[in-house]
């Protein structure tokens, strides 16, 4: 009777095909990299990388992002390697999500102000104080929005 290990497969000796197993320092990928599933499956020989699978199939996927003002963003998002999966892969690709981290990093360096900037921090403190930097911000932001017209 044969034991079997979790993960581990049968490779009968005796067997008419010739099944090897993956080496234990490897993973076997298979996933679909079309959008569209094939209506003929097609058996592709001769691809030795992953970037060569890449290039065969060169998978890419239409994307609709959704802004804050409730407009759409449609994007085409290609993938050349495994590395385009990355959040900083998808990122670079798309000029939407470009401006989503500019918009995020923005965030990020004024939170960092208010937690450190003594003197901000004692402004937002006093009303009188934080109402007259509200109005200063204001007057900044509508300035700023009237020379980009």
């Amino acid at each position: 009777m044969a034991i079997y290990d979790i993960g581990g497969s049968e490779v009968k000796a005796d067997a008419n095909e010739a099944m090897n197993e993956l080496p234990q320092n490897r993973t076997l990928m298979i996933e679909q990299l079309t959008k569209e599933p094939p209506i003929k499956p097609e058996v592709v020989e001769g691809l030795k990388s992953i970037d060569e699978v890449f290039e065969h199939y060169s998978p890419f996927i239409e994307m609709e992002f959704n802004d804050n003002e409730g407009g759409s963003h449609k994007e085409t998002l290609n993938f050349r390697n495994l590395g385009d999966f990355s959040v900083k892969g998808i990122s670079n690709q798309s000029e939407f999500l470009k401006s989503m981290t500019a918009q995020k990093e923005q965030n990020q360096k004024i939170i960092r102000q208010l937690k450190t900037n003594k003197l901000l921090q004692k402004t937002l403190e006093n009303e009188e104080y934080k109402t007259a930097l509200l109005n200063a911000i204001s007057a900044l932001v509508k300035e700023l929005k009237d020379n980009n017209r």
